[in-house]
């Protein structure tokens, strides 16, 4: 019989990471609210969703190609970068060894996903574990933690501007220098973001991701800079966007609360995103909006979220979080509200310099 996880079982979080306080519910509950069979990958269902990727990707290199025309290029940006940030969510399965059963294969799909969109899979696999770790925890977050009232006081102009609204290329930046505040590459194994028995998976992922840089620039001297910036490099700068828009608006909200450590919990720091509707997109990037489920249980299969918080919903009640905004209108809410947390308090809200700190 196979055995139905959580995801948490690798996470090694501490032991007070189960007491949920003041939660009228507990992890239990919520996961005896879900059929075990949404837990399980289906194997055939996650290589589905890759191929068909691949296989979007690769027609729309075709049809770009054959069309050769500057008149479809910015339409052909559009598509390509979209679907380079499907195949990333692909990957963030495999990350999340909720793509099948099997490590090789989930490393394996990993590479293959991440690799081309120049993303070390394992150096972001295992700092995304730390982000997962410590979701809502404002000391321990790993990515798109509060910064405090203090510290953005003394924050000059253009951290600001570059923090608050030209956030959405920050993500080759994080790979190389991580967060504000945090050190550490997802390239060099020495890096604290990394174990010392890991340090073989972040080589790995290293020389990858180098032999792909290696591959563009060759195939940059063969055809000359415009056709990486027509073929690849546009794309991908739509897929960073992509990237740092929905990663922003998961964990950026005036209604979220923030913990500082004797608050907070694993769970509570789990119902600390939000659900986002993408419109017509939600089906091609893998209903990545479908996010508080995801935080709670890490390995249930994308394809299955949607399920999952169907299921959990009248458990969590008034903790379940989802915006029905349009998303161009949540992104200019959070840019202007979300600047800052309070410098005191266990459990705290974004402010901005306009507002007053939620009670």
């Amino acid at each position: 019989m196979q055995s139905t996880t959580t995801g948490l079982e690798n996470l090694h979080l501490p032991a007070s990471s189960e007491n949920t306080n003041k939660l009228p519910f507990t992890l239990g509950d919520l996961k005896a609210a879900i059929p075990r069979e949404y837990f399980i990958p289906n194997v055939g269902k996650s290589l589905f969703f890759f191929f068909r990727d691949i296989l979007i990707i690769g027609l729309l290199y075709a049809l770009a190609f054959y069309l050769d025309s500057w008149w479809f290029l910015p339409i052909f940006w559009l598509m390509q970068g979209t679907m380079f940030w499907a195949l990333f969510v692909v990957g963030h399965d495999c990350g999340h060894q909720s793509f099948s059963q099997k490590k090789w294969l989930n490393d394996l799909i990993g590479h293959i996903c991440h690799t081309p969109i120049l993303v070390p899979y394992h150096g972001w696999r295992i700092s995304h574990r730390t982000h997962h770790l410590n979701t809502g925890h404002l000391d321990n977050d790993e990515s798109w933690y509060p910064v405090t009232e203090s510290e953005y006081k003394v924050m000059s102009w253009e951290e600001k501007i570059g923090r608050y609204y030209i956030f959405f290329l920050a993500y080759p930046i994080y790979l190389f220098m991580r967060s504000p505040n945090k050190e550490g590459s997802h390239f060099l194994p020495s890096s604290p973001l990394f174990k010392p028995s890991e340090k073989w998976d972040v080589i790995t992922s290293t020389i990858l991701w180098t032999l792909m840089v290696c591959f563009l620039g060759f195939l940059t001297y063969q055809w000359g800079w415009m056709w990486l910036l027509k073929y690849y490099a546009a794309p991908y700068i739509v897929f960073i966007v992509w990237l740092d828009l929905v990663t922003f608006l998961h964990h950026t909200e005036e209604d979220i609360p923030w913990y500082r450590e004797g608050e907070w919990t694993f769970l509570k720091g789990a119902l600390s995103t939000i659900d986002r509707d993408y419109g017509f997109i939600n089906h091609i990037h893998h209903d990545i909006g479908t996010h508080v489920a995801h935080h709670i249980f890490l390995n249930i299969p994308h394809y299955n979220l949607k399920k999952a918080t169907a299921a959990i919903k009248p458990v969590l009640g008034d903790y379940f979080r989802k915006s029905e905004e349009p998303i161009w209108v949540s992104v200019w809410h959070s840019c202007i509200s979300c600047h800052f947390v309070p410098d005191v308090g266990n459990k705290v809200y974004y402010t901005s310099p306009v507002k007053s700190p939620k009670k």
